[in-house]
């Protein structure tokens, strides 16, 4: 009988030394704090004898760390538990708005946790160390590469932008002044990631530039014909002209004048020219007036025509005596006699075409003249000659010969 009630005493000592220890318990959930004794260590075991209940993705928090609800806690001389309840998080991004529910302690664990896989250069806002305390919006766009041609140079690399402008200046290349890029800065980014930047600029140059001045003629009656005074010098003017040059990547690629200044005006050369004609004589002959002219020489079947040609312009038969003249002068001195010393005295009855002279020699087509010659006679007397225009004086004197 003793040894029965001995061995009875034994199993209640075991018994009772096996117990778990009852501990003090600090509960939070969210404003309410909960005391209370319990030998349990399952979380969810302690919040169930506090009468509180967790809801899908709610957590616990021991002394501060993340535990599984149903899994013992260390043993410590004091248990803190916090329940930290989920709150809405809604996800934007290009393809739109996702909702989930999280207890996730900051931005980059809640994502961490829906399968977002974060990289460099994605846009994230709020950043990913915001703590999550209240529900919350969070906007996400992850980076992709990107290549940017600026003239001659590429870069590569990743941007989260949204618009051509904001990644050109996440990569330290923004537009500046009149630059413009493709596709445009507001424009999303292409989906090949391409973007071309071109580099503008304007230059404003100013030159100046000469006015040439203009000749006016007047009739003198006091002065000899063929004899010139001026009265006014002529003055050149000058002007001012503002062009502005554009350049793209470094090239000129045109340019606009926008203004031009007249800063003095030219101012206008006055000559006046002799109309008095006075009567003088050379070789035995009167002459009204004596002038260099540029001579070529021809003949009937050397005249730069490939055929023999005998007509002229006044009727009489082309050769020896004859002389030609720029067709534009031919009317008014037509039919008129001259004398050029070493040729003799002509008629002037025939035209040519003074413009080539003029056109290759700068030799003007009134001060050329064409000596006629019979054929296998000519002489090369090819250069500049005095023409003597003999008598009578014609009742007007032609304006090229005043």
């Amino acid at each position: 009988m003793k040894i029965l009630r001995g061995l009875l005493l034994a199993a209640l000592f075991l018994l009772s030394s096996c117990q778990t220890e009852s501990l003090p318990i600090t509960i939070l959930d969210g404003e309410n704090i909960r005391a209370l004794q319990s030998s349990e260590r399952a979380p969810v075991n302690i919040l169930a004898q506090a009468g509180i209940t967790l809801q899908a993705n709610d957590r616990v928090l021991f002394n501060g760390i993340s535990v599984p609800p149903d899994q013992p806690v260390p043993t410590s001389n004091s248990i803190q538990l916090q329940v930290r309840r989920a709150v809405t998080l809604t996800l934007v991004t290009s393809q739109g708005e996702q909702t989930v529910q999280t207890s996730a302690l900051t931005v980059g664990e809640a994502l961490n946790e829906i399968g977002v896989t974060l990289t460099q250069n994605d846009f994230i806002n709020p950043p990913v160390e915001t703590p999550i305390t209240q529900p919350i919006e969070v906007e996400f766009f992850p980076a992709r590469e990107v290549t940017i041609l600026t003239g001659d140079k590429t870069l590569k690399t990743r941007s989260s932008a949204r618009t051509v402008g904001e990644a050109l200046a996440e990569a330290g290349i923004p537009l500046v002044g009149a630059d413009v890029s493709a596709p445009g800065e507001n424009e999303a980014i292409p989906a090949d990631g391409m973007i071309r930047v071109t580099r503008i600029h304007e230059a404003i140059n100013i030159a100046l530039e000469s006015i040439p001045f203009e000749t006016e003629r007047k009739d003198n009656p006091n002065l000899l014909l063929g004899q010139e005074e001026i009265i006014q010098p002529g003055i050149h003017g000058t002007a001012m002209t503002r062009t502005r040059i554009r350049y793209e990547d470094g090239k000129e690629i045109g340019s606009i004048t926008e203004d031009r200044t007249i800063i003095r005006a030219p101012q206008t050369r006055i000559v006046t020219g002799g109309s008095q004609i006075v009567m003088s004589q050379t070789n035995g002959m009167d002459y009204w007036l004596a002038r260099e002219m540029y001579a070529t020489v021809y003949s009937p079947c050397a005249s730069g025509t490939g055929s023999c040609l005998y007509g002229t312009a006044s009727g009489a038969r082309a050769g020896y005596g004859i002389v030609a003249v720029d067709y534009s002068i031919y009317s008014y001195l037509a039919g008129m006699k001259v004398y050029i010393p070493g040729y003799g005295t002509a008629t002037i009855g025939d035209t040519g075409g003074g413009t080539i002279l003029e056109s290759k020699f700068n030799i003007p087509r009134t001060k050329w003249i064409d000596l006629g010659f019979d054929d296998g006679n000519i002489q090369n007397m090819t250069g500049w000659v005095t023409v003597y225009f003999l008598a009578p004086a014609p009742a007007e004197i032609p304006y090229f010969l005043k």
